[in-house]
């Protein structure tokens, strides 16, 4: 697989390095554009937390397109340094923070800050999307009121969870890939 790229906004067309070895599945043009095309002009100004970051390319697409803020995570010691890498390529450093950490202990956590966007794109096969969403479903001090979660998964692993504060409101599917959208319910969602 080539290395990843920016495909839109101020770092349109710029490459970024691939994390070292197996462990990440960087997400497909086809289904980054799609995802961002859904986002549109709502990810100008917004905050994200990219869970798994792998090599960021999320991430960075989400600051060359206007996000305010991107927090990065990544357990993998390697994967994190790649994010770094790929944030002072691009120029996005100053408005970014990566964190060499588990998803699941930042989860657990009281919040230290709101994100209007949330996204999951954990190792396949793990059950880890689904522990992360029923965290955050016990944990929504993590999202503004009118946040989305969104997880990327092959379409073999979904399963309709059962929330208390959350709700899935729409799915998009690309060949082996499915994107799944959550925000938290209003009072009129029953």
């Amino acid at each position: 697989m080539a290395n990843p790229r920016i495909i839109g906004g101020k770092a349109r067309g710029m490459r970024l390095q691939p994390v070292p070895g197996d462990s990440t599945r960087p997400i497909t043009d086809r289904v980054k554009e799609a995802l961002f095309n859904i986002l549109g002009n709502d990810i100008q100004g917004a905050a994200m937390l990219d869970l798994f970051g792998g090599t960021g390319s999320v991430g960075i697409e989400a600051l060359s397109r206007g996000a305010r803020f991107v927090r990065f995570l990544d357990k993998l010691p390697v994967a994190a340094k790649t994010i770094h890498n790929n944030l002072l390529h691009t120029g996005f450093e100053k408005i970014a923070q990566v964190r060499t950490m588990d998803a699941f202990i930042l989860l657990k956590q009281p919040a230290d800050q709101k994100f209007e966007y949330i996204y999951i794109a954990p190792p396949q096969y793990k059950e880890m999307w689904e522990r992360a969403i029923l965290m955050l479903d016990s944990n929504t001090s993590w999202l503004t009121e009118d946040a989305w979660v969104i997880v990327q998964i092959n379409p073999l692993e979904y399963k309709e969870l059962t929330l208390s504060n959350l709700h899935e409101f729409e799915q998009r599917k690309y060949g082996d890939t499915l994107l799944v959208f959550y925000e938290i319910k209003s009072a009129n969602d029953g």
